[in-house]
């Protein structure tokens, strides 16, 4: 059997009629830049987020970058977040000008260990950026405390984390901003790139309409020096498209999670993915660890199982972070869980069936 780590094309085949329909208005129309399907998308997911506004903009690198800028940060400041993530989270930081201080996580959860944060604050911190990894939202009670102990800004990056909920809240909408990718591989994926910024704020928001869109409140009319980040017409159709199936989709994850969790019960040296009590996760991605990762990647392989590694190098181990003068063995968790992670098949339509060899195999592996 060959199992693939996403099958794009099985959602597809579910919601082909949906989905050409919305892009054949689009075209139809030639509502082709900041048209109407932009404007209810972001209405639509305002609502589905629980927040007040929501920006769309063309990747979530940019609605981390955007928002953070919108809300001033900048040269010579400091923003708190994890080295477990990927690259864009530290990135969008660095793009602003300021310098990302990268802290460990917690070791069930995969999230920033809010015990670590209070330690890295100087005085030149003006922001946390907790990463809501791979579906599982990251403890914002604590986070958000030591935010307000401190005023500082909370930015949470749900890139991975489109309808988790924490303690019953969506993320996105608990921080002063909440970031968003709608890269095709997650739960609600665009047919290219896009993303979006949730907020309660007017005023931010409105100041990410201006960076997205060269500074500009009107045509020609430039108020501040902005950016070319817009979400396409196209992409904002398929995505509104899909919005209408996104809590079934998480539900069939977490099935298919449950299923996982069952099969690889009692496996030997496979820890499975931990679930915090207070929250309820979307399983972008199901990661288990394992002490012969790369082996047991290559085992699935030669058996047809495609898996994927996140991530396998940190950032603070990153060759363009060098100048963080973070050396191995600063993050401890971190570069242990990056030694161990191995993400295993996890898409909606995922069958028992393939879920069950999955698992035969990762069993056949351990004996």
């Amino acid at each position: 059997m060959i199992v693939p780590f996403v099958d794009l094309k099985a959602q597809y085949k579910t919601i082909a009629v949906e989905v050409e329909a919305a892009m054949q208005r689009v075209v139809t129309e030639a509502d082709f830049i900041l048209g109407s399907d932009v404007e209810k998308f972001e209405q639509e997911f305002a609502r589905f987020c629980h927040a007040g506004y929501a920006v769309g903009l063309d990747s979530g690198t940019s609605a981390l970058e955007l928002a953070l800028r919108a809300l001033g940060i900048g040269d010579g400041d400091e923003v708190i977040t994890v080295s477990h993530t990927f690259i864009a989270t530290a990135a969008a930081i660095s793009y602003t000008g300021a310098r990302p201080i990268l802290v460990d996580i917690d070791p069930d959860t995969y999230n920033i260990d809010p015990e670590q944060i209070e330690a890295a604050i100087t005085v030149r911190t003006k922001a946390i950026v907790p990463v809501h990894l791979y579906g599982q939202p990251a403890d914002l009670e604590p986070i958000l405390s030591i935010a307000h102990e401190h005023n500082l800004l909370v930015i949470e990056d749900a890139c991975q984390a489109h309808g988790a909920l924490y303690k019953g809240k969506s993320v996105g909408s608990l921080g002063d901003a909440g970031c968003f990718s709608f890269y095709p591989g997650k739960n609600l994926g665009a047919y290219g790139d896009a993303g979006m910024v949730v907020t309660n704020s007017k005023e931010i928001a409105d100041k990410v309409r201006l960076l997205r869109n060269y500074g500009q409140p009107q045509k020609y009319q430039h108020v501040m020096m902005g950016y070319n980040r817009r979400l396409d017409s196209l992409q904002a159709a398929v995505l509104r498209a899909k919005l209408r199936h996104l809590d079934d989709w998480n539900a069939a994850r977490r099935q298919a999670a449950k299923l996982y969790d069952e099969m690889l019960e009692g496996v030997a040296e496979v820890k499975t993915p931990y679930r915090a009590e207070e929250s309820s996760h979307v399983y972008h991605l199901y990661v288990i660890q394992h002490p012969r990762r790369d082996q047991l990647l290559q085992h699935l392989k030669d058996h047809g199982v495609y898996s994927g590694l996140h991530y396998p190098t940190p950032v603070h181990l990153q060759p363009c972070y060098e100048h963080l003068k973070k050396p191995a063995g600063s993050l401890p968790v971190t570069e242990a869980i990056a030694s161990r992670v191995i993400s295993l098949p996890m898409f909606a339509e995922i069958t028992e069936e393939q879920i069950k060899y999955v698992c035969d195999c990762v069993r056949s592996f351990a004996q």
